[in-house]
């Protein structure tokens, strides 16, 4: 049973379940993310010990920002879920056809194919459009490395931004629970295509979104923007001018145009929203105002809508990426900590959220996890107030602690107080000693 268990998780990496399968509700839909959450940290492992083995450099610090950022998206899924079908099944209700759909296998194959047509879409808008772009889709780009710990690089607010695209399958007859099992799939699906280590699949790149062309995507260089969009299929990028196929002998620089220089996903995922609005201020008119939103990234006054590509920087191999080097015993109290942070997610997912507990106990966690991450990295971006902040986040967690059981297994609840009640003592030392010299030397002044 645990074989078939472990294949089937596989097979949702690569779009393979059982096309049968029933939900009468909405309830009923597995949530595939968190069904393969452990099957993808193997997997991130796995592939970082085969580039080490073929001698290639692993850079702890960009995985675990990514790893990071994907703990800050599964936390408030819940709500950018709820925004993204928000309506949907006031507008089944108004349906304009009757699908067939339990064991259907017409409507199961449809729904796969619309559901990527639609992905296409809102991919592409993500890129097209500055305020998606800045609120929704930058943070993903941001990671200068191209490994599977990418893929879980994605912003808080990506899926709410959706919200519009799946509405109109409602209007056709699509019933919920299969619109949102396929959308599900498809998302987990671009998991596997976040890696350097598969080079080519031969016929099937003619068919199928691969890490070849998905790797096209990632690039900052000139030729690389704005293409591959597709998430199972390219036919879509084929068919509307978007495909750009890899060039062996021109490597590709990941990351941004304009690459921010921290490994603090709180920072990524605010920055560029803040850079909009300042750019949309500026502008001298309403129009160009309105431009400045919902115009692409790389938009001026008097250029295209998508911007003018003779002016953008023309971006080639090698750039150098930010590598700010910690303390091996520091890399790793930081990996420690973020598999608490990871458990206390899980907490959140699979007790509070399921039980409905109060809104305060949910709003705590999610406010602790994010502080949890802001830290993580400011430590990563060597900040000055990192350490005294890390004090005081272990601190309230061990008070929170003390009275109240938060995994409700004893073991594990003992392990997570200890840990973080030596790292209080730890940081809050280090802390008193570190500032010692500062307020001495302001005593003499």
């Amino acid at each position: 049973m645990m074989l078939k268990s472990l294949l089937q998780r596989i097979g949702i990496l690569f779009y393979i379940v059982d096309p049968t399968e029933e939900f009468s509700t909405k309830e009923d839909v597995p949530n595939y993310p968190q069904e393969v959450v452990y099957l993808l940290f193997f997997l991130i492992l796995l592939e970082a010990g085969i580039k080490v083995l073929q001698g290639k450099q692993v850079r702890v610090n960009e995985a675990f920002s990514s790893l990071a950022a994907g703990i800050m998206h599964e936390t408030t899924v819940f709500i950018a879920g709820a925004i993204m079908f928000f309506g949907y099944e006031w507008l089944y209700d108004r349906r304009f056809f009757d699908l067939p759909w339990k064991s259907s296998l017409a409507t199961w194959f449809a729904t796969f194919l619309f559901i990527d047509f639609i992905y296409y879409w809102i991919h592409r808008a993500n890129h097209e459009i500055n305020f998606i772009w800045a609120f929704g889709h930058q943070m993903h780009h941001s990671a200068e490395d191209y490994t599977l710990s990418t893929a879980l690089r994605v912003s808080v607010f990506q899926r709410a931004l959706s919200w519009g695209f799946y509405q109109p399958l409602a209007l056709v007859g699509f019933p919920f629970p299969v619109v949102l099992s396929h959308a599900g799939l498809n998302f987990i699906f671009q998991f596997w295509v976040h890696t350097e280590l598969i080079r080519s699949l031969g016929p099937l790149e003619y068919v199928f979104m691969t890490p070849s062309h998905h790797r096209v995507h990632h690039g900052s260089n000139k030729w690389c923007l704005d293409k591959n969009y597709g998430s199972v299929f390219i036919l879509w990028d084929r068919l509307f001018g978007t495909f750009e196929a890899e060039r062996p002998d021109e490597p590709i620089v990941y990351g941004l145009t304009s690459q921010l220089q921290t490994h603090n996903p709180i920072w990524h995922e605010y920055y560029h929203i803040k850079e909009i609005v300042v750019k949309a201020k500026n502008m001298e008119t309403w129009g160009d105002t309105f431009k400045a939103l919902f115009y692409g990234p790389g938009w001026v006054p008097g250029a295209p809508r998508l911007g003018d590509p003779d002016t953008f920087p023309d971006i080639r191999a090698p750039r150098e990426k930010y590598n700010p080097i910690l303390p091996v015993w520091h890399i790793g109290y930081c990996v420690v900590h973020l598999f608490c942070t990871l458990i206390l997610n899980q907490v959140l997912i699979h007790r509070h959220l399921q039980e409905w507990s109060s809104w305060l106990t949910i709003c705590l966690y999610i406010i602790f996890i994010f502080a949890s991450v802001g830290i993580f990295g400011g430590m990563y971006d060597g900040r000055w107030w990192a350490p005294p902040a890390e004090a005081l986040r272990c601190a309230l967690y061990t008070a929170y602690a003390r009275t109240v059981p938060v995994t409700s297994i004893p073991i594990l609840d003992a392990a997570l107080y200890s840990c973080y009640g030596i790292s209080m003592i730890f940081w809050t030392s280090r802390t008193i000693f570190t500032m010692k010299p500062y307020v001495k030397m302001l005593k003499l002044a």
